[in-house]
């Protein structure tokens, strides 16, 4: 078997069956197989799977047992040469696996591979590439200097940009193909930190074994981000834990460095929870795209296009664009999103097979999820 996919779920039902239809899409010329591990959700996200999808791997675990060990239990039942940890709020593309997995890195010393990741408006995710946060590196990053200058530019890998392809130390856990035998080799994530700072650790023990990892921008995944985390209280605790466990795992000890970083967490789990404002917008006129007649009920203006052509960008307005997914394929709908972002538009995308529409505004707020009623729908 060539790619077994880890996803790793909680709470995020609608997210999670979006995800699981568009990885079986970009499956469907490769010898895969979809593995997903579910950390005790409260939702009825495996009672989804085991309709939905009866046929893939649905791992129960009867607790939250973290993002570290819940992937390591998904890869211990992995059969593939490659493994993809991919987070439940994310789109691939039908081409996003044969792209990677075709490109030379993946028979040369590469470690790991990560890809261009875009938020819910086609804005690109810098965290997609990232280099090794050093004391000084994370200092940049933390007081915003990085925004001053490219000389202060290494979180976030600034040596190249969005739409070049290269070597970088760190990729986020959201999306990482590498070998299930690397991996292995490696240990895996670390078990002793919970969550938030195991990709940079995974990224750094496969630096550390001699491998390179490689940011490949020819491909784009959208991850919605912010549905995966709620910034309150619990976040920021575990934020800061999570930076002194990589700290301490990998760097020599210093008090006064050790008292900079809990000040400096501490200051940016505040930012990020107050940019969590879970504002909605106001959308003045919808805009569903497909090739199928719909009429959705959405209490507003609404235009219905048949092809990506007819789309006139000429809108002073907020717009809020809808795609059919059974009308379009990711790939399309997520190389329409990068080509046409705009601070009046805003995407979502109709799943069909299950009646809602589901996206984010914004990659700081939890996503926004419209069920819509068999009776609102004709055909």
């Amino acid at each position: 078997m060539q790619l077994s996919v880890i996803i790793l779920n909680y709470n995020v039902r609608f997210f999670l069956e979006q995800c699981v239809f568009s990885v079986q899409k970009a499956l469907e010329n490769i010898d895969g197989e979809i593995i997903v591990i579910d950390n005790n959700s409260s939702d009825d996200s495996c009672a989804m799977m085991k309709e939905k999808f009866p046929n893939l791997k649905l791992i129960e675990n009867k607790q939250n047992v973290g993002f570290p060990k819940g992937n390591n239990i998904g890869v211990a039942e992995a059969k593939g040469e490659f493994i993809c940890i991919l987070n439940p709020d994310t789109v691939v593309a039908e081409d996003t696996f044969t792209k990677i997995l075709n490109t030379e890195h993946c028979q040369l010393n590469t470690g790991i591979i990560g890809c261009k990741l875009i938020d819910g408006t086609g804005n690109f995710l810098p965290e997609s590439k990232r280099g090794v946060p050093t004391p000084w590196v994370a200092f940049t990053k933390i007081f915003g200097l990085y925004k001053i200058s490219n000389f202060f530019g290494k979180y976030y890998a600034q040596h190249i940009t969005e739409n070049q392809s290269g070597k970088v130390d760190i990729l986020v856990g959201a999306f990482m193909i590498l070998k299930r035998d690397l991996y292995n080799e490696v240990g895996g994530f670390d078990e002793n930190c919970f969550m938030y700072s195991d990709d940079i650790d995974l990224s750094y023990m496969v630096l550390k074994s001699g491998k390179e990892n490689y940011y490949f921008h020819e491909t784009s995944v959208i991850h919605y981000k912010g549905e995966s985390t709620i910034r309150d209280g619990l976040y920021m605790k575990r934020f800061r834990e999570a930076m002194q466990f990589f700290y301490k795992k990998h760097f020599k000890k210093s008090v006064f460095f050790d008292l900079m970083m809990k000040i400096g967490a501490f200051a940016f789990s505040i930012v990020k929870k107050n940019q969590q404002k879970m504002e909605k917008k106001v959308i003045d006129e919808y805009i569903v795209f497909s090739k199928y007649k719909l009429i959705l009920n959405l209490n507003n203006k609404v235009t219905y296009l048949s092809d990506f052509n007819q789309f006139n960008d000429n809108y002073e307005k907020n717009i809020e664009l809808i795609f059919d997914t059974n009308s379009f394929s990711f790939k399309d709908i997520i190389e329409f999103m990068e080509k046409n972002k705009a601070r009046n538009i805003t995407f979502k995308n109709y799943m069909r097979t299950s009646n809602y529409i589901i996206g984010s505004n914004n990659s700081n707020d939890r996503g926004e999820i419209i069920q819509v009623n068999d009776n609102l729908i004709n055909q």
